[in-house]
């Protein structure tokens, strides 16, 4: 054992001075975590912002006009009034994403007890602002219709009260969810990416036959190459999360970092295998790409960290538990969003590392195939 660790180490020293002489493989690393999650966490939103409305006021009473001056910045922008038959032609342009239409004799019909029927016309080519915009829009109508009522007919009383708690994410800020699953996404494709990347280097550059020349072990090379590069995403992660996320975005980590840093090297384990994997399927950088595009992407998609695992097809969430990335991310989000102790994740770190190992084992095994064909 001792031996063995200590041939590891020293074919892992190999792997960073090569990795850290590939100026461009490093570059695309820090980039990866630093500006890659700033731009994700800041470009990307899916709040209400700046969306266009126009306002058709046939009442002209009171009730319409405080409906015209309900809506304001930043979540829209300032309502253009227009008339009936300017409707078509503005949609049809796309001059605005919504179009209210308040009908005549509104506010009379709302005091008289009356239900009147307000339209809502929605673009839903801007599909972000449309699902999100009418669900803000009729919340707006309803609570305004609702003050302006109470206040002419004090006696009338909505017969429910909504209260709102809002966890985890108070002030629905989206770049609280979008920076954090960025580190998430990268530790998954980058671990991927480098232990594959590493492979076809030595393959390309020819040192892989010098390793079969020294006394060393397929499983010590493979064992060198999982830490190597296990090690470099676990430090570019404390980076991007203490210096991007925490640091320059401003995003509050709910819970232990150093537990998550130990579930995410129980997940290298994994990722860096299945790259390496990867590496000895591929016989050049494209090769690998292609196969990245083809398994490991669908894989971080179906993770459940960009759409809920329970709007997937029942059999597909089935498949998916038996891949250690949806396991992963769920432990992650609970952790970072949720402040979750070791007591509620601790299944799903034995998920990952067990089946990690697994699959470690597998591709240990193909791994002494791929230098077995060389040899």
């Amino acid at each position: 054992m001792g031996r063995f660790l200590r041939n590891s180490l020293v074919l892992a020293r190999k792997e960073w001075i090569s990795l850290f002489r590939d100026v461009f493989m490093m570059g695309f690393v820090l980039y990866a975590f630093t500006v890659s999650v700033y731009s994700e966490a800041t470009g990307i939103s899916h709040e209400l912002r700046n969306a266009s409305l126009a306002i058709v006021d046939e009442d002209r009473s009171a009730l319409s006009q405080r409906l015209v001056s309900a809506f304001r910045a930043p979540e829209f922008r300032e309502p253009a009034l227009i008339r009936e038959d300017e409707v078509d032609a503005a949609m049809d342009s796309a001059r605005f994403t919504f179009v209210l239409d308040i009908p005549p004799n509104f506010q009379a019909d709302v005091l008289a007890g009356h239900s009147p029927a307000v339209q809502l016309l929605i673009d839903a080519t801007a599909m972000m602002q449309a699902g999100i915009g009418a669900q803000q829009i009729q919340g707006i109508v309803e609570d305004e219709v609702g003050r302006f009522v109470r206040r002419e007919a004090p006696g009338t009383a909505a017969p429910v009260g909504l209260e709102l708690r809002i966890a985890f994410n108070q002030t629905l800020r989206t770049s609280w969810f979008t920076g954090v699953m960025a580190v998430i996404n990268n530790i998954t494709l980058l671990a991927v990416l480098l232990a594959g990347a590493a492979l076809i280097r030595e393959r390309e550059h020819g040192t892989l036959e010098h390793l079969l020349v020294m006394p060393v072990r397929p499983a010590e090379i493979m064992t060198a190459k999982v830490l190597a590069n296990g090690v470099v995403i676990l430090v570019l992660t404390v980076l991007s999360l203490r210096v991007v996320l925490q640091g320059v975005l401003g995003i509050p980590l709910a819970g232990s970092v150093p537990l998550f840093l130990l579930g995410t090297a129980l997940y290298l384990f994994f990722a860096t295998a299945l790259g390496i994997f990867l590496g000895t399927i591929a016989r050049s950088m494209p090769q690998l790409g292609l196969l990245f595009i083809l398994i490991v992407l669908p894989m971080d998609l179906l993770s459940g960290g960009e759409t809920p695992l329970e709007s997937m097809p029942n059999w597909l969430q089935f498949t998916m538990q038996f891949s250690p990335s949806t396991h992963f991310v769920a432990f992650a989000q609970a952790i970072l969003y949720r402040d979750a102790g070791f007591e509620v994740v601790w299944p799903r770190f034995a998920a990952v590392a067990g089946i990690g190992a697994l699959f470690f084992a597998w591709s240990l095994r193909r791994f002494r195939r791929h230098l077995a064909a060389i040899h």
